[in-house]
């Protein structure tokens, strides 16, 4: 039996990297670039611009916020949706994140340093002139007939070949999870086998049904709901994969909860289910870090104007 003092020195003696450090090496940056571009913050916490209104000042390029705030007009006159998130003002905000690291791409049409990245990782790239666009939906795929779709944060679309579908992250400790479990309604067991008692297939949604057609069901085996802690990863995989697409996670490298390896092999919630996905769509599913399209950004030269502050606001 370990004593208090023996179990703190093993916790600091634990192989892998701790969320909670990361988040706070974050938030430190963040407070550092906002005080030094001279941004009102939030009075209790520096790291959060101090309106929602503001949500320009976190990102780094004037292009890029007046091309974002651009499409969000042209797609709500067309009644499409284009959310900014309730926390786009938040320093570690992952949205504004892919806005800072991905915006310049997209206003300059050069994709090349993501396409280097992407196809290293074995994932085809799409082909002929390619368009990249910002939180995608489609409510046909799971017939999400009412209330938030499912949204992809980032989509590149070439003339031909499987169009990229990715999801970014920053510091979140997770993918989202099932609301109805969140909010009590469900107890979490496994509804594969009686697909009546989930609420959601319930009420029409196809999540199950797209699992069984993509050969994903293994994934949703054992007695807990792997919808309830992973809902945004089957969604997202199979919503690429319905669309003929690859899905790729964009994760910050620092981060411990996506990705990380060790003396006891790799670790986090996309390293486990991603070795579970059928061989079939191993080649379409791939992890990429914030660091190695930074990497790639820095090597093209083209992106020098903006390259070095992400680097500073995100404390790489």
């Amino acid at each position: 039996m370990l004593t208090g003092p023996e179990s703190k020195q093993r916790a600091r003696q634990w192989p892998y990297p701790r969320h909670r450090s990361f988040e706070r090496e974050l938030r430190r940056t963040a407070a550092e670039w906002f005080r030094a571009k001279g941004y009102p913050t939030h009075r209790r916490f520096p790291f959060i611009l101090d309106d929602w209104n503001n949500w320009s000042h976190n990102i780094v390029l004037p292009d890029v916020a007046a091309y974002v705030e651009s499409e969000r007009q042209i797609r709500q006159d067309s009644g499409d949706g284009f959310p900014l998130h309730k926390y786009i003002h938040h320093g570690l905000s992952s949205q504004a994140m892919l806005f800072n690291l991905l915006g310049p791409l997209v206003l300059r049409n050069d994709f090349g340093p993501l396409q280097e990245v992407v196809e290293a990782k074995g994932v085809l790239w799409p082909t002929g002139r390619t368009t990249g666009e910002f939180e995608v939906e489609d409510r046909s795929v799971f017939n999400e007939n009412y209330g938030q779709p499912t949204s992809v944060d980032f989509v590149v679309r070439g003339e031909s070949g499987p169009t990229l579908y990715v999801e970014g992250k920053l510091v979140e400790s997770g993918f989202g999870v099932c609301s109805v479990f969140a909010d009590g309604d469900c107890d979490g067991r496994n509804p594969i086998d009686d697909l009546a008692a989930c609420y959601l297939h319930h009420i029409g949604r196809l999540y199950w049904h797209r699992l069984a057609e993509h050969g994903l069901h293994g994934l949703a085996t054992g007695p807990v709901c792997p919808m309830t802690l992973y809902y945004q990863f089957f969604r997202e995989v199979l919503f690429a994969l319905h669309m003929q697409g690859n899905f790729v996670l964009l994760h910050d490298e620092r981060n411990p909860s996506f990705a990380c390896d060790g003396p006891m092999g790799a670790r986090g919630a996309y390293a486990r289910l991603a070795e579970q996905v059928p061989v079939e769509h191993q080649s379409r599913v791939a992890c990429i870090s914030i660091q190695e399209i930074v990497d790639s950004v820095n090597r093209c030269g083209r992106h020098q104007d903006w390259v070095d502050e992400f680097r500073l606001k995100y404390g790489l």
